[in-house]
């Protein structure tokens, strides 16, 4: 296979700015704001970067950067958040200019990284195949021939001659998805925003992306914090940390290591989501005699009934387990009410092997919506030692025995 995408020493640096606390006068502050406005102008007339702040710090997003990809091949991206992933992506994507280095690519790029990239708000699905098709060199009649295909794929029939601006952030992407996949180009970019679609649209597209790779021999880059998407997908994987690529291998072989390496968390916090939807913005974990409690602040705008699924995966990252509090059983649902509610619940690990585990939460109306997705947020241990001398103890390796998740409220 020939080399299509070459990074060869390369870096993206910003400068970023930290305001000293001091006491000033009204006039200073009056000052230093139009000091400041006439400072942002110069900047965006000279095309430089905005900074503020009266000490300057040059911040590294990515460092040192080399790797090749063939093409056909299947390759994830993956590190704890703030570890350059998006920012390798705009680079290649010709978004963001490199600071050092050069990126050598064949062939067209179809980026999907984020909602709202690459359509135009006040065009109409229907305009903005074309107008991706004319980005990437396709006449209208070649995309007329895809069109159907793209439609049927996305869903959206109905709301074709509607400017995608009255899109919902799931319609928007399953439209963006099907334009990026069937317009044909040589190398295809997707950054974690297909997380927003739900469950069998992800499905869907991680089908389509194989498929264009293995029979069109088109090469996807995939940035995606599910282990479970990325082993199902792809092939190779690049791990990055702090702006650095520190390793890059088998999918086999680069997951466990970033999983025993980063992945231990517990306890965790976010914020709300701006829509209002169910968030869980803390969460706790306590591991005690064959027992995993899980301590969750779920926020809300206004009452809802969801369900809590939990995924189980082991130290390679592989699907090993579920359980759920109201998708199977209706009167298991949690009645929220508006601001934070605290939901807290167990589950019995005495048939684990010992190893490390990583625990992935939904909140969902079950079986139609995700409200809130969250991938490795807690992690635990086992580390039981036999009982007696006859009784053997499993690694991972060995097997996992048998064994359910039930969910039990605490």
């Amino acid at each position: 296979m020939s080399t299509i995408i070459k990074v060869e020493n390369l870096g993206k640096s910003y400068l970023i700015g930290h305001q000293r606390e001091k006491y000033v006068a009204l006039r200073d502050v009056l000052v230093n704001k139009t000091r400041q406005i006439a400072s942002k102008t110069k900047n965006i007339l000279s095309g430089g970067q905005l900074i503020a702040g009266n000490e300057l710090e040059e911040f590294w997003a990515l460092k040192d950067i080399n790797f090749e990809v063939n093409q056909g091949d299947r390759v994830g991206i993956i590190g704890r958040n703030g570890a350059g992933k998006s920012t390798l992506l705009k680079v290649l994507s010709r978004i963001t200019e490199p600071t050092t280095g050069r990126i050598q690519l064949k062939g067209h790029v179809a980026s999907l990284l984020e909602v709202g990239t690459g359509f135009h708000p006040e065009l109409s699905g229907r305009e903005n195949i074309y107008l991706n098709g004319a980005i990437l060199g396709m006449s209208q009649v070649e995309v007329r021939k895809k069109f159907d295909e793209i439609v049927d794929f996305a869903g959206v029939e109905k709301f074709l001659d509607t400017p995608v601006k009255r899109y919902s952030s799931g319609m928007y992407v399953r439209l963006a998805f099907a334009v990026a996949a069937h317009l044909e180009p040589e190398i295809l970019i997707i950054d974690e925003v297909l997380a927003v679609g739900d469950a069998e649209f992800q499905k869907k597209c991680l089908g389509k992306m194989e498929d264009v790779s293995k029979n069109d021999g088109r090469t996807v880059l995939f940035v995606s914090h599910n282990m479970s998407a990325i082993q199902s997908l792809c092939e190779k994987c690049i791990l990055l940390e702090n702006g650095k690529l520190t390793q890059n291998d088998l999918t086999s072989i680069v997951i466990p290591k970033y999983l025993n390496k980063f992945v231990k968390n517990k306890t965790f916090q976010r914020s709300a989501q701006n829509n209002g939807n169910p968030t869980i913005i803390s969460g706790e974990i306590e591991n005690k005699n064959d027992i995993v409690s899980i301590f969750l602040a779920i926020h809300t705008n206004e009452s809802k009934n969801i369900s809590i699924d939990l995924r189980l995966k082991d130290s390679n990252g592989n699907n090993i387990g579920f359980g759920s509090l109201g998708t199977f059983c209706s009167n298991q649902l949690i009645e929220l009410n508006p601001l934070v509610n605290d939901v807290n619940f167990q589950l019995s690990t005495a048939n684990l092997a010992i190893g490390n585990y990583y625990i992935s939460l939904d909140l969902t109306l079950p079986d139609s919506y995700y409200y809130d997705r969250l991938e490795d947020c807690l992690s635990f241990e086992i580390a039981r030692k036999p009982e007696f001398p006859s009784i053997r103890v499993l690694n991972q390796t060995w097997g996992y025995g048998s064994f359910e998740l039930p969910l039990n409220r605490i």
